[in-house]
């Protein structure tokens, strides 16, 4: 099992900056990967950023340039760097972990902070 808590969420203007943090516990050797989802209201979830094991990212065309995934092992946390908001970026922010355990591969997610920017 692994347990993700984020957190950084909250209200900022467009143009503003706010930095995520998803910190993981639990069986964190199993994980491949960690991703950061976001939900709009009446949208699907997508995937905005992912930064694999071995250090390599991608990210959304719409967040390029603009956010920046980054880990620290010391502390089992994952952060998303989000600059030059706009409104657009408004939406709930998941955390979410790829493990593979055995032959069995798992996701798990946490429970999300809201990210909210005003025009």
């Amino acid at each position: 099992q692994v347990q993700l808590v984020e957190s950084g969420g909250g209200l900022v203007q467009a143009g503003g900056s706010l930095r995520l943090s998803c910190a993981a516990s639990g069986n964190i050797f199993s994980i491949n990967a960690m991703n950061w989802y976001r939900q709009a209201p009446g949208k699907q979830r997508e995937l905005v950023a992912v930064i694999t094991s071995g250090g390599t990212t991608n990210y959304a065309d719409s967040v390029k340039g603009r956010f920046t995934i980054s880990e620290d092992n010391a502390k089992n946390t994952v952060y998303l760097q989000m600059n030059s908001l706009n409104p657009e970026d408004t939406a709930v922010y998941y955390c979410k972990a790829a493990a593979t355990m055995g032959i069995h591969e798992f996701d798990y997610w946490g429970l999300g902070t809201q990210v909210t920017v005003s025009s």
